[in-house]
């Protein structure tokens, strides 16, 4: 069965940075696209970032870009989200999922299957 597994949240300070990273297994990541998602308190989720099958497409949300990088390593089944000079509107539990599809993009039905999440939390 398709697991996701979220790793590298924690606490960091305005301006500072943190990389998740999403371990993937039970599928062919290959050809698969991926994608980053939040939950802040109290919020609905918002799509964060998604990344076609191969890495040749990119996509993010308004509110992360610029700071945040969206990569993947085909070859180790893993999707890593690089973030910079976070903001404490950036708090949130961070999840990866999978997409239906090669080239699935910014809505979250284009994904089928959610890990448990990281939860990253910026304050001073």
């Amino acid at each position: 069965q398709v697991q996701l597994v979220e790793s590298g949240g924690g606490l960091a300070q305005p301006g500072g940075s943190l990389r998740l990273s999403c371990a993937a297994s039970g599928f062919t990541f290959s050809l698969y696209a991926m994608s980053w998602a939040r939950q802040a308190p109290g919020k609905g989720l918002e799509w964060v970032s998604s990344i076609y099958y191969d890495g040749s497409d990119i996509s993010y949300a308004d509110s992360v870009k610029g700071r945040f990088t969206m990569s993947r390593d085909n070859a180790k089944n893993t999707v890593y989200l690089q973030m910079n000079s976070l903001e404490p509107e950036d708090t949130a539990l961070y999840y990866c999922a999978k997409g239906r599809t090669y080239y699935s993009g910014r809505y979250l039905n284009d994904y089928d299957s959610w890990g448990q999440g990281t939860q990253v939390t910026v304050s001073s």
